[in-house]
């Protein structure tokens, strides 16, 4: 695809991290020119679920890198993946339950206050203690509010879509294996028509079929794709330590715990993502624009803003 693509789930690429206690200004950098030369025109950096000593290092450099002419129109601001989750086994993925957090107003507004305005996506489970309170913080601050890693039934989702949420994260993961057949987070969330679902569509996260049947539930209208891209995209396949877990990447691309079997995020760039889902055959190349480029920009409230600078960058 040549298309602009915009990724909303970017943890970090080629060794660097977003959430590790050591990250630097110039791996920022460094990660936001790779990403470019590898289709990502522009992205969120995704801090997972960290102690607050990291949020304090990491939130700061994110928010100077973000107002760094170089990065103008690239790095487009902080998705919080956590610290929000449900520990519950499953739920939680490749997040540390120890660092969890239920919904404590005064710790998002720290977050929000160390990102000096540059968190514009924050994932909240919708059954935990407090989900709907910090979605009101959130929205307050102007955030974009998604759920996810959560075992939401269909009224707690309800309830936190009422309170502002309009996002799913990665629907379809961050669940546990084995789901009750009926009462599981997954139909609610594609039943609801206000609700946006952001998918990995790396090959890896979800079948086709699946893909299909959100899609048509969905339309590309309320669609997002993400790569969920892991600090080891860009490596070569082996054994690592990543995200703070154990983890393999295979030569096929799948990267995860083999303690737990559970994926830990994605080896796949956004234009494989892209690129996967076109070979599916579900969505027109104006279709895919739209999941790709222009509903990720809307979502985050940057689409007029960004679309011009892009503009800019091509004619010169």
């Amino acid at each position: 695809m040549t298309t602009p693509l915009v990724d909303l789930q970017v943890n970090g690429f080629s060794g660097n991290d977003f959430s590790s206690p050591d990250l630097t200004i110039d791996q920022v950098i460094q990660i936001t020119d790779q990403l470019s030369e590898v289709g990502t025109t522009a992205y969120l950096a995704t801090m997972i679920t960290s102690p607050m000593e990291v949020y304090r290092h990491n939130l700061p450099i994110l928010a100077k890198a973000a107002s760094d002419s170089r990065l103008k129109g690239r790095l487009l601001g902080v998705h919080l993946e956590g610290p929000f989750l449900n520990s519950g086994e499953g739920a939680r993925g490749a997040h540390n339950p120890e660092w969890m957090s239920p919904g404590d107003t005064k710790r998002l507004q720290e977050l929000i206050d160390l990102g000096g305005g540059t968190v514009r996506l924050v994932t909240i489970a919708a059954d935990i203690d407090g989900a709907e309170t910090v979605t009101g913080v959130a929205r307050e601050n102007k955030i974009a509010v998604s759920m996810g890693h959560h075992l939401a039934d269909g009224e707690q989702i309800a309830r936190l879509r009422a309170a502002g949420a309009t996002v799913i994260t990665h629907l379809g993961n961050g669940l546990p294996r084995m789901i009750d057949r009926h009462n599981n987070p997954l139909w609610p969330a594609m039943a609801d028509d206000g609700l946006t679902a952001m998918i990995i569509t790396d090959g890896h996260h979800l079948p086709p079929d699946l893909i299909r049947v959100i899609v048509r539930a969905k339309t590309a209208a309320r669609i997002v794709v993400t790569s969920d891209c892991s600090p080891l995209a860009g490596m070569p396949p082996g054994r690592y330590h990543s995200l703070g877990n154990d983890c393999v990447l295979d030569p096929s691309g799948r990267l995860y715990n083999p303690a737990t079997g559970y994926l830990v995020g994605s080896s796949a760039t956004m234009k494989q993502c892209m690129d996967h889902l076109a070979s599916l055959n579900i969505l027109s190349d104006d279709e895919l624009r739209q999941v790709g480029y222009e509903n990720p920009l809307r979502l985050i409230g940057r689409d007029t803003e960004i679309k011009s600078n892009i503009k800019d960058q091509n004619a010169k």
